[in-house]
């Protein structure tokens, strides 16, 4: 059960040390607190380091690499108390991405040159990846910012019309609606369950009761599978999905609602059967033999993962190019304008377009579709979303005009999995392709994995980027973590970590799956009157077995958190505890700062300086399960963990005379204020 609790007793914070290494360190973030004004080309901001008691360094240099040459500031002194001392100095927005870092000067200290990077702080000197980095512009979609997604696969997901009134493909093999769906093999590609994308616009109030705003379809064209990444044409939508006119009245049904759709585009391959490989596979000479690429024409050529039912496309053809991805004329354009108009593009294997062997032109594409992107945003005044599926390192792919961010699975998914797994061996789950168990990871170890590889990449990129328990392609986090209440843990850290929660329908549910292709489970939607679903009431059991509709409340009840909350949908982050079971971060924002705790099982009570974390006490918060907040010593606010569970606290600012964020023509106090 939830509970809310009242304000914490203020007070200064006690002495000795602190709960862990974590306070101790020195703090900036790029967010709205740490990194103030209007981010525009030329502009001058204010980096706040926040250096607590316990380090006194006699000087803090700011070292920003400017036209590839390092620039030298000193920063001053901003305020000081007993908690410890405020820096300030200035950041210039005069590259496309700026860089900087800072240095703490202490001679005649054990340590007495400290850099502090993105990554943390070291006693040598760092590679320059992992500086602060941030953008001049900006011109990512801000709804980004402040959506909540929900991923949903066609075929399963809802249905108007009785599969029974429809003729099913020769590739299909029919499915009751709540037959369990295949593990492996053939099967996981033919088996048809019936969705359709009216059946998706049927129960939009049921997601919009989730907190949803955004729903990503994965692809919609017409294919020779349930998955359709194998797809015949670019040109129109599934007729088992009810055809172009369907996408076009879900797209309506939404955006009525001030919803949004993110559509799947696959821009590394094509089916067999699709009409521009007949065209090539024809005739040699044919202007479409260029869009792939032939070792022996016409029965050797590339394939993804050498599958050849998925030819591979040639980004070389700059005809192909003009096909898929360039101006209004190409598929990119098209699905984004009228009458469909959805708002960006899902990208698949958005990691390996454009590259085979010593060929790399994986960013061009990128910078195509952003480009022609830009130009519907233009015409049509409606910010789009270009995101891609990146399954490992994506930083060298983030930094230039593309991808505005990617499906997070190396900086949050795998992370998470590793620090609340508890698969039963029976389910003989692999960590994300690698032939080894899901391992069990101390929060230290994870924590120190995400902040490293969020140290290479921009913060705008991290906040653009989807955050994912599970999707299409993996097991279901409920397997991967084998119960309720670390599955209830997770949910928290899906609305709380930086990112867009993106929830896979189902999930939600407590639907269980080993493989990607297992947990495609449908929905168990309740019967209505009139024999068809109804739109918003679920049945007490879907293939995997019992609804759990705890898991259900614990969403809603969080996504309320995060839109009530600026700092969770736009704040900075600055790790408070990492122990072995229990790991917690505060989202920085000038609207207040908010505190995470997150513990996968019984451990000792977290005490926290209330002056450490630059507040005065708390506002609301909410204790969830195992975790509750314990009203004790002044100036302390200490949480008891007698099992998993989560809290979210609001903290009320203590701001010192001369500690306050300074303001750029007020831009970084209107920026606390965003209207939902």
């Amino acid at each position: 059960m939830a509970s809310r609790l009242g304000q914490a007793r203020p007070g200064a914070a006690p002495s000795g040390a602190l709960t862990g290494a974590c306070l101790a360190e020195p703090h900036h973030d790029t967010g709205p607190s740490h990194l103030v004004g209007h981010r525009r080309p030329g502009a001058v901001l204010t980096a706040r380091l926040w250096v607590p008691a316990g380090l006194e360094p006699e000087q803090v240099v700011l070292r920003q690499v400017v036209d590839g040459e390092p620039a030298i500031t000193l920063m001053d002194r901003a305020g000081h108390d007993e908690a410890g001392t405020w820096w300030h100095g200035p950041v210039r927005l005069v590259n496309p991405l700026n860089r900087y870092r800072f240095l703490l000067l202490e001679p005649g200290a054990a340590e007495p040159y400290l850099w502090l990077t993105a990554a943390g702080t070291v006693d040598h000197d760092p590679a320059d990846a992992t500086d602060f980095a941030v953008l001049s512009q900006d011109d990512g979609p801000d709804w980004v910012l402040d959506a909540v997604v929900y991923q949903v696969f066609p075929d399963r997901f809802g249905r108007r019309t009785d599969p029974r009134e429809r003729q099913a493909p020769d590739w299909a093999e029919p499915h009751g609606w709540l037959d369990e769906p295949p593990v492996a093999g053939d099967a996981t590609a033919t088996a048809w369950y019936g969705g359709d994308l009216d059946g998706v616009a049927d129960h939009l109030d049921y997601l919009q009761g989730l907190g949803v705003d955004t729903v990503y379809l994965t692809p919609v064209f017409q294919a020779r599978s349930v998955h359709r990444y194998d797809s015949v044409s670019f040109a129109h939508i599934d007729p088992l999905l009810g055809g172009d006119e369907a996408l076009a009245r879900l797209s309506r049904a939404l955006h009525a609602r001030g919803m949004r759709l993110l559509l799947d585009l696959t821009t590394n391959h094509t089916g067999d059967a699709h009409e521009w490989f007949h065209s090539a596979v024809a005739d040699p000479r044919a202007p479409e033999a260029s869009f792939y690429s032939f070792r022996h024409h016409p029965d050797d050529y590339a394939a993804w993962l050498d599958v050849p039912s998925l030819p591979k496309l040639d980004h070389r053809s700059g005809l192909l190019r003009d096909r898929l991805l360039r101006g209004p004329g190409s598929v990119t354009a098209r699905w984004l304008t009228g009458p469909v108009s959805a708002d960006g593009w899902r990208t698949d294997v958005a990691n390996m377009t454009g590259r085979h062997g010593m060929i790399d032109l994986n960013h061009q594409v990128a910078a195509d579709m952003r480009a022609t992107m830009a130009e519907v945003e233009e015409g049509t005044g409606r910010p789009l979303w270009l995101v891609a599926e990146h399954g490992h390192d994506a930083s060298r792919d983030l930094e230039g005009a593309g991808w505005h961010g990617t499906m997070s699975y190396v900086g949050f998914t795998r992370p998470l999995w590793s620090w609340l797994s508890d698969p039963d061996p029976a389910d003989a789950l692999t960590w994300l392709g690698i032939p080894t168990a899901i391992p069990h990871r101390p929060g230290g170890a994870v924590v120190r994995g995400v902040r490293a590889y969020h140290a290479h990449v921009p913060a705008t990129s991290v906040a653009r980027s989807m955050n994912l328990l599970s999707s299409h392609d993996t097991p279901r986090v409920r397997t991967v973590v084998g119960s309720r209440d670390a599955h209830l843990v997770a949910a928290t850290a899906l609305f709380t970590a930086p990112g867009v929660p993106t929830v896979f329908a189902g999930d939600e549910l407590g639907a269980t799956g080993r493989t990607g292709e297992h947990a495609r489970t449908t929905i168990p939607w309740a019967p209505a009157p009139t024999g068809a679903h109804h739109p918003t009431e679920l049945a007490d059991h879907g293939s995997w077995g019992p609804v759990d509709r705890v898991v259900l409340e614990r969403y809603r009840q969080l996504s309320a958190l995060r839109r009530a909350l600026p700092a969770l949908r736009r704040g900075g982050l600055r790790w408070v505890h990492a122990g072995d079971d229990v790991v917690a971060w505060v989202r920085t924002h000038p609207a207040g700062d908010v505190l995470v705790v997150l513990a996968r099982c019984a451990a000792a009570g977290l005490r926290l300086p209330l002056a450490a974390l630059h507040a005065r006490g708390t506002g609301a918060a909410t204790a969830f399960d195992g975790v509750a907040i314990v009203y004790g010593e002044t100036g302390v606010l200490e949480l008891s963990v007698r099992g998993p569970g989560s809290a979210v606290v609001v903290l009320e600012p203590a701001v010192p005379a001369g500690t306050a964020p300074p303001t750029e023509n007020g831009d970084s106090r209107a920026s606390a204020h965003h209207p939902d």
